[in-house]
């Protein structure tokens, strides 16, 4: 062993510095070249098969070992024959390296084919069939996101092919709505421009009768710029704290009158201190829409109720009426635009469009909310769910108060309800 002059690095006998410093300079200038020659090969073949570029990386490797035991064998082996055969055993692994590098070169060209036709296959069956062999890890993982891609885009489809058929229905829909009452309206104002009606009881009736079609027509176009909002996504909220509990008396109060005039029993209840952070205009007319639906499929000896209360967290309103319920085959299609539950197109007199639960729809999900119907009882339940605004923030409107017989005394001391019973709002 020779020893370094003052440290602890030695060598073998039979190996200088001066062979180690040789063989560095010549192996590392040969890699320079060769690694250089190989990233020219690879940028210029770059459009070209993955097998390819592996055999290129191979070759590269291959190629800079020989050149380097070449090297080693040229400065520390004696013999020409040693070293040719030590050269021969190199050249016998990088063939074998060669081989490796085809065969690994030919499973990628293989899946990636795979993949391809697989994709390619989404254009003729609609639907994306994951190839059968096994793929390498990244490519496995590429099929897994191309079949979630796959999958989100059927959906998105579908939902567009159910909005295309919505629409299809509701221009169906609308314009038999609006050629009814305009034919009448033509036909009353013919009448009366040809004084064929001259009695002024009858005239009085025609106008009065153009003035409730007018109304409708109006209430109908309203509804249609409402729903196009939604649908366009320009539907334009000015949230602020309420109380829900107002805003359900609200809604009860003004929902009275054409309870009353059919003979439906309307009653309201909340609980006080219900804070919710919405457009009160939009949600009372989305909970309008729905009491009013209501009413309106209720028979005359029935009784719709509106409950809002806490349930798990949310702000929750229930109307439930005695409609006699909805066949289970419609309930999926009930905030369907233009859906009424019935054959007939023609509504009635005081019936819309058919978009008023699509309305509702509409705005509650515009306030992260959910809406949802099932059968309960005699009829059907409407249920809102809203998110309460944050704990012990005070809502700016009064609770709902108790409605009372004509006379009658508010409730006081121990028969005040708690705040967080139902306080009752009844009309008849």
């Amino acid at each position: 062993m020779t020893a370094l002059a003052g440290g602890d690095v030695a060598l073998p006998a039979d190996i200088q510095w001066s062979d180690l410093a040789f063989i560095s300079e010549y192996v590392l200038a040969i890699a320079l070249v060769i690694t250089l020659v190989g990233i020219v090969l690879l940028r210029r073949l770059a459009g070209r098969s993955v097998a390819l570029m592996v055999t290129i990386v191979v070759a590269v490797s291959v190629v800079t070992s020989m050149a380097g035991v070449g090297v080693i064998a040229y400065r520390m082996v004696g013999t020409p024959s040693v070293r040719d055969d030590i050269l021969d055993l190199m050249a016998i692994a990088g063939l074998a390296g060669l081989v490796v590098a085809l065969f690994v070169g030919r499973r990628l060209i293989k899946a990636s084919r795979a993949l391809s036709t697989a994709v390619q296959g989404v254009g003729d069956s609609g639907v994306y069939v994951a190839p059968q062999l096994t793929l390498p890890a990244e490519l496995a993982e590429l099929s897994e996101g191309l079949a979630a891609a796959h999958e989100r885009l059927a959906q998105a489809r579908s939902r567009e092919r159910a909005l295309e058929a919505s629409r299809r229905e509701l221009v169906a829909w609308v314009s038999h709505d609006l050629r009814t009452p305009l034919a009448g309206l033509r036909a009353m104002a013919e009448a009366l421009e040809d004084q064929v009606v001259v009695d002024p009881r009858e005239v009085s009736q025609y106008h009065s009768q153009i003035r409730r079609e007018v109304d409708r027509l109006t209430l109908m176009i309203d509804d249609l710029f409402e729903l196009s909002r939604i649908h366009a996504g320009a539907l334009r909220l000015s949230k602020r704290m309420v109380g829900l509990e107002d805003l359900v008396a609200e809604v009860v109060a003004s929902a009275e009158p054409v309870a009353r005039h059919k003979g439906v029993r309307l009653t309201g209840a909340a609980v006080r201190g219900m804070p919710v952070f919405i457009d009160s205009a939009e949600m009372g007319r989305a909970l309008r829409n729905l009491v009013t639906n209501a009413i309106r499929h209720t028979p005359s000896d029935g009784g719709v109720d509106v409950l809002a209360e806490v349930q798990s967290g949310m702000a929750c309103v229930s109307v439930s009426d005695a409609c006699g319920g909805i066949p289970p085959g419609d309930l999926p299609r009930v905030f369907d635009v233009a859906f009424r539950g019935e054959s007939a197109r023609t509504p009635g007199p005081q019936e819309g469009a058919g978009l008023g639960l699509s309305i509702a729809r509409g705005i509650v999900e515009a306030h992260s909310g959910q809406i949802a119907v099932r059968n309960a009882g005699p009829g059907c339940q409407f249920l809102i769910r809203l998110p309460l605004a944050r704990p012990g923030v005070p809502a700016i409107n009064r609770t709902v108060p108790r409605r009372h017989a004509a006379g009658g005394p508010p409730p006081a001391g121990p028969d005040q309800p708690r705040p967080d019973q139902p306080r009752a709002i009844t009309t008849r």
